[in-house]
């Protein structure tokens, strides 16, 4: 990846982010279905109607999607869920879906109470350059699966690469959010602690605590700042 197709962020050219105060994002959880249509919300504006035509294949639940986080996502706050419940659409009903279409469904699917089946739609955006996929990389960071943090690792192979779209890209969303990135870090070390000390002994060594090295390496390279850890340190010679 070479740029960075949105909000004048091409090709690495600096555009003096402002870092908007996290406020929004600590508002009381609201309720959200998709039949009310809210789940357009996790998505910007000008996605809306992409987001309706995605809604309309997938099965209805009866169980609600709730506590959506509200985030910045370039100036603009989208309320992403927390968990949704619906089955996984049939094939036949999203075979005619558009490309765009078919990465919100990812992006949707990827908030899942299922945890494979989070891991196998964030399998298909993980990648992704689009500036809307990022907060649903970043809160799996935050999450439990040991599978799915490999499966980001993988996914962001560019991050490491000063520069590169993919840190521009996460630098920027950490930047705008970072109280939401500081609950993330303390969400790896916690599930560290609780389920991989065994395996992992050393925090440094956890897949969770190298995404967190190389994410804060990011927003450091964005803001031009060190940015501040809320976690044990990672081993000598890691990312800052």
């Amino acid at each position: 990846m070479t740029s960075l197709r949105v909000h004048g962020l091409v090709d690495g050219q600096e555009d003096g982010v402002q870092v908007t105060p996290y406020a929004l994002a600590v508002q009381e959880p609201l309720a959200m279905t998709a039949a009310d249509g809210n789940l357009v919300d996790a998505f910007p504006r000008n996605l809306a109607d992409e987001v309706r035509a995605v809604l309309a294949v997938m099965p209805e639940t009866r169980i609600p999607s709730v506590s959506p986080f509200l985030l910045d996502v370039t100036g603009e706050v989208v309320a992403i869920p927390y968990r949704i419940y619906q089955d996984e659409p049939p094939i036949d009903a999203v075979r005619s879906l558009t490309a765009p279409q078919w990465m919100i469904l990812h992006c949707l699917y990827s908030r899942h109470s299922d945890g494979l089946v989070r891991q196998r739609h964030l399998e298909q955006v993980v990648s992704s350059d689009e500036l809307w996929v990022v907060p649903f990389v970043v809160q799996l960071v935050g999450e439990y699966v040991l599978e799915i943090l490999e499966a980001i690792q993988h996914g962001l192979f560019d991050l490491p690469s000063k520069r590169s779209a993919q840190r521009l890209l996460y630098g920027d969303f950490i930047a705008r959010n970072p109280a939401f990135f500081a609950t993330i870090e303390r969400r790896v070390v916690s599930y560290w602690s609780c389920y991989y000390r065994r395996g992992f002994p050393v925090f440094g060594t956890y897949p969770g605590c190298h995404l967190l090295e190389l994410l804060r390496a990011a927003a450091t390279d964005r803001t031009g700042r060190l940015w501040p850890r809320h976690t044990p340190a990672g081993l000598i010679g890691t990312a800052t």
